[in-house]
C-alpha cells in the first residue's frame, strides 16, 4: 500500500453477505485492507438492501428480533473472519469486530457473558469484541483479554478513556500472557471526525483552521498508546469519512498515517486515498504542537472536557438507537 512500509493497515468498515462473496476477496487479494470493522448501523443497512438474507431469515420464523439479528451478524462475520484469516495466520490484522448489545454498556458482567457466547458461536480466533469505554467496559475489556478473545475498545473520545482502555486491556493481556496464552490483540477505537463536525463550523468564526481537532485529538492519544509499548495494542482510527465537500476525501487517512496504527473507513473514502497512496507517515505528532492547539481552543472559548462528555454521551446514544431500530425491523 505505502511505498515504504511503515507498520499502517487499513481495514473496511463495512460488510454486506454479497459484497464478501465477491468484491472483498479481491481487496484482500491485493492488499489494499487487512481488517474489517462492523456495528448494527452496517448491518441494518445490508439487511435492509440486500437480497442476500431473505433465505436466512425465512429460516428464522419465529425467533425473536435479537436471535435474527445474532444469527445474521454471525454468519457475516463468520465469512468475514474466515475471507481475513490468511492475513491474520500471516501475524498481525487479519481482524474483523463485532459489537456486544450497546445496552449492555454499563453492565460489565452482563457485556463479558455475551462477548464470550458471540466468540464461541463465530468460532474463529480472529473475531474482536467490540466493547464501549465505559467504567464498566474497562472491567469487561480486562476480563476478556485476560482470556485471549481480542477486543476493539469502542465509542473513546478522550484520552482519559483512552488510558483507562489501554490500563484495562493491558492488564488482561498481562494476565493472559503469564498464565501461557500466545496471542491476544486488542484496539483502541478512537473516533475523529466527529469533533470536527461539532467545532469546525464554530472555530471557522473564530478564525480557526477547520478538520484539525480531531486529528489533533487522536495524534494525543496515539501517542499516550504508544508511549505505552505494547506491540499488541494499537490505536484505530474511526469515524474517518467526511461529511460534505470542505476537505478532502480521504483527510482523515491521509493526515493520520502512523506505525502500529489502524485506520478504518468506508469503502468511498478507501478508494479516494488509492489514488495516490504513496504518502509519508503524518504521526507521530509532537506534544508542544497538540499542546499549543488545544491551548488556542481553550483561549477560544471551548471546553473540550465538556466536549468529550457530549461525544461520548451522543456516540453511545446513537448506537443504542441503531440497535433498537435493527431489532425493530426484524419484528
Amino acid at each position: 500500500m505505502l511505498k515504504n512500509d511503515i507498520g499502517f493497515s487499513i481495514w473496511l468498515d463495512f460488510i454486506e453477505r454479497d459484497f464478501l462473496k465477491n468484491e472483498f476477496s479481491k481487496l484482500l487479494e491485493k492488499g489494499v485492507v487487512k481488517g474489517a470493522t462492523s456495528n448494527p448501523s452496517i448491518f441494518a443497512s445490508a439487511i435492509a438492501t440486500s437480497n442476500a438474507y431473505r433465505k436466512q431469515l425465512e429460516r428464522l420464523k419465529g425467533k425473536t428480533p435479537k436471535e435474527k439479528y445474532e444469527a445474521l451478524a454471525i454468519e457475516d462475520i463468520k465469512m468475514a473472519a474466515q475471507a481475513l484469516f490468511p492475513c491474520y495466520e500471516a501475524g498481525r490484522d487479519g481482524y474483523i469486530s463485532m459489537e456486544v448489545d450497546p445496552f449492555l454498556s454499563h453492565d460489565a458482567e452482563g457485556t463479558v457473558a455475551e462477548a464470550k457466547r458471540l466468540f464461541a458461536a463465530i468460532d474463529e480466533p480472529n473475531v474482536m469484541i467490540k466493547v464501549p469505554a465505559t467504567n464498566e467496559g474497562y472491567v469487561a475489556m480486562a476480563e476478556l483479554m485476560s482470556t485471549g478473545i481480542p477486543v476493539n475498545a469502542t465509542l473513546v473520545f478522550s484520552p482519559k478513556q483512552a488510558r483507562q482502555c489501554l490500563n484495562a486491556m493491558k492488564h488482561g493481556l498481562d494476565v493472559f500472557e503469564n498464565s501461557g496464552g500466545r496471542r491476544a490483540e486488542g484496539v483502541i477505537s478512537v473516533f475523529v471526525s466527529r469533533f470536527d463536525r461539532l467545532l469546525d463550523p464554530v472555530l471557522e468564526e473564530k478564525g480557526v483552521k477547520p478538520g484539525q481537532t480531531g486529528i489533533l485529538n487522536a495524534a494525543k492519544i496515539y501517542n499516550i498508546v504508544e508511549h505505552n509499548h505494547t506491540p499488541g495494542i494499537r490505536t484505530l482510527f474511526a469515524s474517518t469519512s467526511v461529511k460534505g465537500d470542505h476537505l478532502p476525501a480521504d483527510h482523515y487517512i491521509r493526515e493520520l498515517l502512523a506505525p502500529h496504527a489502524v485506520n478504518t473507513a468506508p469503502l468511498a473514502t478507501i478508494e479516494a486515498y488509492l489514488k495516490d497512496p504513496e504518502t509519508e507517515p503524518k504521526l507521530p505528532t509532537h506534544i508542544n504542537e497538540i499542546n499549543a492547539y488545544f491551548d488556542l481552543l481553550e483561549s477560544k472559548g471551548v471546553d473540550m472536557e465538556s466536549i468529550y462528555e457530549k461525544l461520548s454521551r451522543e456516540g453511545l446514544e446513537a448506537f443504542r438507537q441503531d440497535f433498537s431500530a435493527i431489532l425493530e425491523s426484524l419484528k
